[in-house]
């Protein structure tokens, strides 16, 4: 059954980060997930956690100054090492937090690099972060992010995640299939997920148009989040979704999942 984290880089803005973890948890979230945690020091961290009482089941590696609008480094050809010493650091911070899960932005290709040259310098960071997170014991996910909200961003579609897996041959890597990026680029998400699953080690959610909270899109998430059931998927779904108003208000959609228990 479908298990929902809260994001916490985009849910609960109207509070200082480290009393988002609380928040979560209030609103009924046994789980959090975050883009970066790299800000804070990992004891600090980790007494947080502790204290608010939720599980942490994912964060993203270092991706480069995201300020100035990069999205990752995993395909920058001239930044290996950076890359390699940011995975070392992810899962320092992630088993301080305990978080099973790391996830990768393969980011946007530098100017005068080829196609080529990024994926291959992709597929050698990757190569690199699953042999390390493998000795940790730490999953490696690889995200596809549309190019209407990212353009240029290398790696877009599910389709595009699921060969660069299949090429690294690793079976601890594994997609993480965001339903919104993935509805914007590609569609046919039950199809997909469906298909896939044994591919799929996360799923967000947001809906489309707008990335707010499900119910103010296109998306048919009734069905869809039932759909994770009949296929089995035992996994996180992580709500990282812009909430249209106070993220306190965002989550009505969740009332009949918190009575079946699935937060």
């Amino acid at each position: 059954m479908p298990r929902f984290a809260a994001n916490l880089s985009l849910l609960f803005a109207e509070r200082p980060f480290l009393e988002r973890f609380a928040a979560a948890r209030a609103c009924g979230f046994a789980a959090v997930e975050m883009q970066f945690p790299y800000a804070f020091e990992r004891a600090q961290l980790a007494e947080v956690v502790l204290t608010s009482g939720v599980e942490v089941v994912l964060h993203n590696l270092p991706a480069g100054d995201w300020a100035a609008g990069e999205r990752g480094i995993a395909c920058h050809p001239q930044r290996l090492a950076e890359f390699q010493d940011g995975v070392g650091l992810a899962i320092e911070y992630a088993q301080a937090l305990g978080c099973p899960r790391l996830n990768c932005l393969a980011g946007i290709a530098p100017p005068g690099v080829t196609a080529e040259q990024a994926r291959r310098a992709l597929l050698e960071n990757l190569r690199f972060a699953t042999i390390a997170t493998r000795r940790a014991g730490i999953e490696l996910v690889l995200e596809p992010i549309n190019t209407r909200d990212v353009p240029g961003f290398f790696v877009a579609t599910p389709c595009a995640g699921l060969e660069l897996i299949a090429e690294v041959g690793s079976d601890n890597l594994r997609l993480q299939y965001d339903l919104y990026h993935a509805q914007i680029m590609a569609g046919d998400l039950a199809h997909t997920l469906q298909a896939h699953l044994p591919q799929i080690g996360h799923i967000q959610l947001a809906d489309v148009p707008g990335r707010h909270e499900p119910g103010t899109g296109e998306l048919n998430f009734d069905f869809l989040l039932r759909h994770l059931d009949v296929i089995g998927y035992a996994g996180w779904v992580g709500c990282e979704y812009l909430p249209s108003g106070r993220s306190e208000d965002s989550f009505g959609w969740l009332a009949p999942w918190r009575e079946a228990h699935y937060l």
